[in-house]
């Protein structure tokens, strides 16, 4: 096994922040990972004065933000938790700093090659396409090799791994009849709209209520059409709230183009991901539940299939804070270090 990597944090105040500390803090190939702060926090000294739950994890010092105190630390690692407008500010700044850091941004900053498809879905303005395209997409059941050779990866969005992870054996099978159509019905639990005060995230808005959100407009559809290799047109994708705390079930309808039983469908997923630690195919007939994957970093992925052979349902299942944000995250770190996929995550 590789060295120990030392990590920097920026951005450790939010649910996958938060998330990303408590994975770092306790696996087993990170020194003492270094958290640095901004705004209100930037003169906390520890993260546990934030969050009290740490304590006796071990030493978590905290720094105000800086790219030239990160690049003077000797950290190999830099996670970003912020804003994309913000990664997208510093992300040159700390490659100015210090040209050998690895960089992996948790935002939707560097998730496309194309500027004008990241301005035109984010509303804010690209970053600079040199850096676009040295940036990797960072879902490792698909492009481990590329990442582990990256300066900079882009996680990818949380409802986007659901979806691509339970589709992509279908697509690069070839067995889907795309002019049939494709509906992706994906629910989210509340974290994943983030830590900051919304009337809508309230309490009283979410809890026994259920809703629609972002209907032919959420930011994560380019990832599915990009990494599926589908026309938008191709597909529905729609988002869901649910009054739940956290995990992601997406329910994926396609038709396929040749009768299938369920044997060959299972042969194709177990096939698809053999060796992939991360995500876990459903027996025949088991259907993954969100309390299955609640506080792991697992994908779990199930089907059914009706009489005909022809209609094909799958369920796409994981922890939007884990498989979907920071465990993702840190299933990278451990690809570009050379460490075991899993490492730190089981």
């Amino acid at each position: 096994m590789s060295e120990p990597v030392r990590a920097a944090v920026v951005g450790a105040t939010g649910y996958a922040g938060y998330e990303l500390a408590r994975l770092l803090l306790r696996h087993p190939q990170v020194e003492r990972p270094t958290f640095y702060l901004r705004g209100a926090n930037a003169n906390v000294r520890c993260l546990t004065e934030l969050f009290p739950q740490l304590r006796g994890w071990g030493e978590a010092p905290c720094r105000p933000l800086s790219a030239a105190c990160i690049a003077d630390s000797g950290s190999q690692m830099v996670f970003l938790s912020i804003p994309h407008e913000v990664s997208i500010e510093l992300v040159p700044e700390l490659l100015d700093a210090d040209p050998k850091l690895r960089i992996i941004d948790l935002s939707g900053a560097f998730r496309f090659r194309d500027p004008k498809q990241f301005s035109g879905w984010y509303k804010v303005k690209p970053a600079d396409s040199t850096i676009l395209a040295e940036s990797t997409y960072g879902l490792p059941e698909l492009y481990g090799d590329a990442i582990a050779d990256s300066r900079i990866v882009a996680n990818p969005g949380c409802y986007s791994t659901s979806v691509i992870l339970g589709l992509r054996p279908l697509v690069d099978s070839g067995w889907i009849d795309t002019g049939r159509g494709v509906v992706c019905d994906c629910k989210s639990g509340a974290s994943g709209a983030g830590k900051e005060p919304k009337r809508e995230t309230q309490f009283v808005e979410i809890n026994e209520n259920f809703r629609a959100y972002g209907l032919f407009a959420h930011r994560h559809t380019p990832e599915v059409a990009d990494h599926l290799g589908l026309a938008e047109s191709d597909f529905v994708f729609s988002t869901h709230l649910l009054p739940i705390e956290r995990g992601i079930l997406s329910t994926l309808y396609v038709r396929l183009k040749e009768p299938r039983d369920t044997d060959q469908v299972a042969a194709l997923y177990k096939g698809f991901y053999a060796g992939r630690p991360m995500v876990r195919v459903s027996p025949i007939g088991k259907i993954p539940e969100l309390q299955d994957v609640t506080r792991t970093n697992f994908c779990d992925i199930g089907f059914a299939i009706d009489a005909s052979g022809k209609r094909l349902i799958v369920v796409s299942c994981l922890d939007n804070l884990g498989k979907g944000a920071a465990g993702q995250a840190v299933q990278n770190m451990n690809l570009m270090n050379g460490y075991p996929e899993a490492a730190g995550l089981i």
